[in-house]
């Protein structure tokens, strides 16, 4: 079928909505090869229609699939969203397309040229595309190799292209299409990873948001695989592989909205229905996810799939962005540049060599599996002991000061094991003065017990999202420190010791720990930067503390962990920071204590 003339796109300075004639791109899925299609629909339904242009609004209608139900509406929208991506100046356009491809194919055909070498052995997912359809993907994938030679690994590319060629006119609107979302600009917004290290540290960000988001799915494959990290690797290919086109097209309509964030929680969706439909029987992990999302029509439809993804909380696109960027750097420190396996987690604790007074090697893989991916690179390193060095604050505080993050682990004389992961150097605690203790690290910071049950309490936000309200104002508006805390006090020498909740002012005490200001605000922020978030109260980001007296790990209501300046005595409560219960008996007396550092070189 083909028009006479150019789409009708009314469009006016203050309108709301573009009016869009959908009769004229009824020419568009001539790429498609009907037969194999999923739907029983027709190829097409037109109609006269309305597309907000409003984010907001345009956002809804892409999340409820009205895109769906209109196959002429999807390919205006997906032409207006793709039009308003920030892009570098430069960005090939139709008539770069027209022009590398009379002088790549010109003399020659198709098949004298190899698909770019950021391909190999990349997946080609061609969803129902007729040979003409196939043929279009690799000319253009060719030509945005030939117009992109720093790309150097590229997995969903192949995905991207296929889709978007059901919806484009031709081979050069598809080409251009796609160059925009390879060449986005848009601040914390990524649509295609175009290096291995890029596409490596995006693996480890959706290891860490599965360690935060799907602890139940997260803990079954770490529990089962022996490389946990080789599944999590197939995560963006579990998308732009194995869901089937009318699931995968739904997913694409938000991506071109919201880019690689809503990936992250389709994933995790795909992760936790995982968990909940099937019964594993111990034969290939990797293979059985990957024939369940193949399959996932007998289990859950895409409606419900994708409530289930949306009603995921994530943190913000730009806390994700520094997770990646932090992952990034870990990798880079670690050598992991081009393509390699990195090593399974477990192995960075080795059997025949690791010590512990407090734990078991296998304790200590399934601790070092819950610390930030790009940390678990390393192996375990002991910084402190009792044993070894005695049972003093001092010695505690010089051994683990400059190492960040540490592991901390706490045996108790009834032979409970319970301790702690904390983000942020030891030396924080000098930037107090006086008896004034701060409050400082980051919401990655979290508390766990070992035995007698192994349980790992995150940061309650991470669990409760709506207590973040709106986005916080700017450095410059907001005060530099806070007063809430809770009272950290000489501990009398015993077994049960004293402990009260901070009063509203920090009059009434000077012995208050506070929860630390902006500091520079042209720093890079750490991920989970507690500035990031506006919370109702300090008291759910009280992480750790210390003084002369002792140390606090979680405030607000009660502690989660406070040992005394002997480290002969503690307690444990439950606190607002982690929404822990006590992580041992509420009061008791330190057989051994350990700290462990990650030992990067």
């Amino acid at each position: 079928m083909s028009v006479s003339c150019a789409p009708v796109v009314i469009i006016t300075p203050d309108a709301d909505v573009w009016e869009i004639d959908t009769n004229a791109y009824a020419d568009c899925g001539h790429f498609v090869n009907w037969d194999q299609f999923p739907t029983k629909a027709g190829p097409r339904k037109t109609s006269h229609v309305e597309i907000p242009q409003m984010q907001k609004e345009l956002k809804k209608m892409a999340r409820d699939g009205i895109w769906g139900e209109n196959r002429a509406l999807r390919e205006q929208a997906y032409n207006q969203i793709i039009k308003r991506i920030n892009c570098r100046i430069f960005t090939p356009t139709i008539t770069v397309f027209h022009d590398v491809s009379e002088r790549l194919f010109g003399q020659c055909g198709l098949n004298d040229h190899p698909l770019p070498e950021f391909l190999d052995g990349c997946v080609m997912p061609m969803y129902c595309l007729n040979v003409r359809g196939e043929t279009a993907v690799k000319k253009i994938l060719i030509c945005i190799g030939d117009q992109y030679p720093d790309i150097t690994y590229c997995p969903a590319l192949p995905a991207v292209v296929a889709l978007l060629m059901h919806y484009s006119e031709d081979e050069a609107e598809c080409f251009e299409r796609t160059c925009r979302l390879i060449s986005c600009t848009e601040p914390h917004k990524t649509y295609i990873e175009q290096s291995f290290l890029s596409y490596e540290a995006s693996n480890m960000t959706f290891g860490d948001l599965a360690k935060k988001y799907c602890q139940a799915g997260h803990k079954f494959i770490t529990t089962h695989c022996e490389n946990s990290s080789e599944v999590f690797s197939d995560w963006l290919m579990w998308i732009f592989g194995d869901l089937p086109f009318e699931y995968v097209i739904r997913v694409f309509d938000v991506f071109l909205l919201e880019g690689s964030k809503v990936l992250y929680r389709v994933a995790l969706a795909l992760l936790k229905q995982y968990k909940l439909h099937t019964e594993y029987e111990g034969q290939d992990i990797k293979c059985d996810i990957q024939e369940f999302i193949k399959n996932i029509s007998n289990h859950v439809c895409v409606e419900k799939l994708l409530e289930k993804a949306f009603s995921i909380r994530l943190f913000s696109h730009k806390e994700i962005w520094l997770l990646h960027m932090a992952n990034s750097k870990a990798l880079s420190k670690n050598g992991i540049t081009v393509i390699q396996q990195r090593q399974p987690v477990h192995m960075s604790v080795n059997i025949t060599n690791f010590t512990s007074e407090i734990v078991t090697a296998h304790d200590m893989r399934v601790v070092w599996s819950w610390i930030p991916e790009r940390y678990s690179l390393y192996p375990p390193v002991l910084l402190f002991s009792t044993l070894e060095h005695g049972y003093s604050l001092q010695r505690f505080y010089s051994h683990c000061e400059g190492m960040e993050p540490t592991v901390l682990l706490i045996k108790t004389t009834a032979n409970e094991v319970c301790g702690a992961y904390l983000s942020t150097d030891w030396n924080e605690r000098r930037k107090s003065s006086g008896q004034v203790s701060s409050f400082f690290g980051t919401g990655e910071c979290f508390v766990f017990t070992i035995r007698p049950d192994m349980e790992r309490y995150e940061w309650v936000v991470v669990k409760k999202p709506e207590m973040v309200k709106t986005p916080p104002p700017s450095p410059r508006s907001r005060p530099r420190s806070y007063s809430h805390g809770a009272r950290l006090s000489p501990t009398p020498k015993r077994r049960s010791l004293t402990m009260t909740s901070a009063p509203s002012s920090p009059s009434q005490s000077a012995n208050f720990l506070t929860v630390p200001g902006e500091g520079n605000p042209s720093h890079l922020s750490p991920f989970l930067s507690v500035r990031h978030f506006q919370l109702p109260s300090k008291t759910a980001s009280m992480f750790m503390s210390g003084n002369s007296q002792g140390f606090i790990i979680g405030g607000g209501g009660g502690q989660a962990l406070c040992v005394d300046s002997d480290l002969n005595n503690g307690r444990t409560e439950h606190c607002e920071t982690f929404d822990n219960p006590p992580l041992c008996e509420e009061n008791f007396h330190i057989q051994h204590l350990e700290v462990w550092g990650c030992q990067s070189s």
